[in-house]
């Protein structure tokens, strides 16, 4: 030992005092140095690896410090707790909790405190609190305050992102970081106006602790109390207080804050007022914002591209929305809205229900739908809603009013006589003839030769008024003039398939003489074919009338006495030595029934049945069809279920 001494110069001792003078005076870079050293001299030494990396990790140079700890595995489980610190600092928050969870469950402090942080930056803030509330139990020492800022801000969290109600422990409120908590755990609650005192009463306690530090200038009273303004112009925004939150979001923007995650936050709030939101969706904040607060900010960012107009990038990023929150409906709100902009209505429409449809049916989707039915004017839309109200009143003013708008801007178009016609048919059918005589007289007017139009308003008149409807039913046209346009051969043709047919004979009309002589070779045409022969049955007798229970099925004519069985065949059935007689007496649907006046139903349950008491219904797969309900297969039929 004495020769190494002597060529390197310096003994260890020695360097370790210098080590630690550099590491008391935190000039780590000296520190290091000296620690480089001492691993030279003696690879194995463990505290001067720990050193080294402790000066890496002060000097922030953290890609160093996980570089030397990986290179040297054989003293990884030395440095646990510096591993996983350089790991959270440099955003590899998972790889932090699995370096922590390495070490089991028997963890000190130190690691609980970092596994803590660790797990408040995952969201996974149950396990979180309960961590701080251990070593807030178990630990006292000068940072008793810090962790139960922290412990607060995990219940605020848990209240306003998490949305669990939570019972608030005796946290006190007399530094402003813990007042500040409280308020934000007043905000999960929902109370904004305690939120609002808490947050007020804050501000107040930041100025008042820095009022006597000559070394704190106005800039670093401003950084922190940035927050607080903040998180009150956001309280004042969702009262409605506008003018007050944009003058304090101003004033943060003027210090120009280092804390790029409050500044996204502030870009975001101040979307719907300046519509700035460059600053809030920039590529640092990764790891800056919670979940909750990215996920707003996207969509504000998606609302902004919409009011600014930029139809395709809106349409894109909601669709992208849409696959990062298959649970949120506000990306297909705003892809609707958009196309709303672009006067597609339609295809807003179509976007909403086909998302509807396959969510299993959102209120809030239906109603959008049911909303933009209603600003398109879609009267069928009106009518059905009033119909299901049973409102037929306020119905028939949506039709009158459609009727009317149509009349006064499109009074040529097609779509006023049929929006005529389906209200003065809606009138009828729902008890409101007098209405409905007038939309009629107009359709006459309209079209004087329409059979149907003349016939709806007899039908009207001859509820308010019969002597009118009367006369008007002289103007319908004749029988012979109706039957002209009818064809017998297709109407035949169209209910052969029906069943036989049945025709009453009536005397042939004289055809009218036409003007050339088509009609007459038509007529002679007519007389020259054959008439078919009626097919009688072979037993027909015409001095006998004919039976009125012919059309009936045989079985159900009340003649029916069923087919004659034959005696002998019965014998040798059954089992051995029965008899006809006794099988008839062992079949219960033979056996005789009890009148009314005093016996027994055959529905109640026999003797020696397995119980008396009433059966439980069967479902529908078990319950088999009867005898009776079972029906025959028809022979050539086409094959069914």
């Amino acid at each position: 030992m004495a020769q190494k001494e002597s060529q390197a110069g310096v003994s260890l001792p020695v360097l370790y005092a210098d080590l630690s003078k550099h590491g008391q005076s935190q000039d780590f870079e000296r520190a290091l140095k000296v620690a480089n050293k001492i691993l030279q001299e003696a690879p194995g030494e463990v505290e001067a690896f720990q050193s080294k990396v402790v000066c890496l990790i002060n000097l922030e140079r953290f890609n160093d410090a996980l570089n030397a700890m990986n290179k040297d595995k054989n003293m990884q489980s030395n440095v646990r707790f510096e591993k996983a610190y350089c790991e959270y600092r440099l955003n590899r928050t998972q790889e932090a909790l699995s370096t922590l969870r390495a070490g089991g469950d028997n963890l000190d402090n130190r690691c609980k405190e970092l596994l803590a942080q660790v797990l408040y930056r995952l969201e996974e803030y149950s396990e979180c609190y309960d961590l701080y509330r251990d070593l807030i139990k178990n630990c006292q020492d000068d940072f008793d305050e810090e962790r139960e800022t922290n412990l607060s801000a995990v219940l605020a969290s848990l209240q306003m992102w998490d949305g669990k109600e939570m019972d608030s422990p005796e946290v006190r409120d007399n530094t402003y970081e813990l007042c500040y908590n409280h308020a934000c755990c007043l905000i999960g609650q929902g109370d904004i106006k305690g939120a609002e005192q808490k947050l007020r009463q804050a501000e107040a306690m930041c100025k008042e602790s820095f009022a006597d530090d000559p070394d704190v200038g106005e800039d670093e009273i401003d950084e922190e109390l940035a927050i607080i303004r903040v998180q009150l112009a956001y309280l004042l925004q969702r009262q409605g207080r506008v003018s007050e939150a944009n003058t304090l979001y101003n004033t943060v923007q003027k210090t120009r804050p280092s804390d790029m995650g409050l500044v996204a936050v502030l870009s975001n709030n101040v979307v719907a007022i300046n519509k700035k939101m460059k600053v809030a969706t920039g590529s640092n904040l990764k790891h800056k914002l919670s979940s909750v607060q990215k996920q707003d900010i996207e969509m504000n960012q998606c609302l902004l591209h919409m009011y600014s107009n930029q139809a395709d990038q809106c349409h894109q990023l909601a669709a992208k929305l849409q696959t990062q929150f298959p649970d949120m409906d506000t990306p297909v709100l705003i892809s609707a809205a958009q196309y709303m902009r672009e006067k597609q209505v339609n295809k807003a429409i179509e976007v909403l229900t086909e998302y509807g449809e396959s969510a299993g049916g959102l209120v809030s989707v239906w109603l959008a739908v049911a909303q933009l039915h209603l600003a398109s004017s879609s009267v069928s839309t009106l009518v059905t809603l009033y119909m299901s109200q049973e409102d037929s009143d306020s119905a028939i003013q949506v039709l009158s009013d459609a009727v009317a708008w149509t009349r006064k801007n499109e009074p040529k178009s097609e779509s006023l006589q049929v929006l005529l016609r389906v209200n003065t048919n809606f009138m009828l059918k729902h008890g409101s003839p007098e209405n409905a005589i007038q939309l009629l007289e107009e359709l006459r007017k309209k079209n004087p030769k329409d059979p149907k139009v003349l016939a709806q308003l007899i039908s009207a008149y001859s509820k308010v008024d019969p002597a009118r409807a009367q006369k008007l039913s002289k103007d319908l046209p004749s029988v012979d003039e109706i039957a002209q346009e009818v064809d017998v051969d297709s109407l035949e043709t169209a209910f052969s398939s029906l069943g036989p047919k049945y025709m009453k004979k009536t005397q042939k009309a004289e055809p009218s003489p036409g003007p050339s002589g088509d009609s007459a070779a038509l007529i002679q045409k007519k007389k020259n074919k054959k008439k078919k022969k009626t097919k009688l049955p072979k037993n027909y007798n015409p001095d006998v009338a004919p039976d009125p229970e012919r059309w009936l099925p045989r079985k159900e004519r009340s003649y029916y006495r069923g087919k004659r069985k034959d005696k002998k065949k019965d014998i040798g059935k059954g089992s051995q030595g029965a008899t006809t007689a006794n099988m008839d007496a062992l079949d219960a649907s033979k056996s005789p029934t009890m009148g009314a006046s005093g016996g027994s139903d055959t529905s109640s349950p026999r003797p020696g049945s397995a119980s008396t008491t009433a059966s439980v219904p069967q479902g529908p797969r078990q319950q088999k069809p009867t005898q009776a309900q079972k029906k025959k297969k028809k022979k050539g039929g086409k094959g069914g279920w």
